[in-house]
C-alpha cells in the first residue's frame, strides 16, 4: 500500500479517519501493518502491501 493512499482512505464502517501503524516498509510502500479508525476503533490489517478494509467486527461504541 502506498502511503499516499492515506489521503483518500476512510473507515468503511463509520467514514472516520484512519491512522497508520507500520511494521514493515520498503521506500514508500507499506508491506505490513494496520489501519485503525480513530472514531470507532476498528482495526484493518495490511498484509503483503494490501489493506483489508472489510469490516471484521463492526463499530464499537
Amino acid at each position: 500500500m502506498r502511503r499516499s493512499l492515506m489521503e483518500i482512505l476512510c473507515c468503511p464502517v463509520c467514514k472516520g479517519e484512519l491512522t497508520l501503524s507500520v511494521t514493515e516498509e520498503r521506500e514508500e510502500e507499506v508491506l505490513e501493518g494496520s489501519l485503525r479508525c480513530t472514531a470507532c476503533g476498528v482495526d484493518y490489517p495490511i498484509s503483503e502491501g494490501i489493506p483489508n478494509l472489510l469490516p471484521q467486527t463492526g463499530c464499537e461504541d
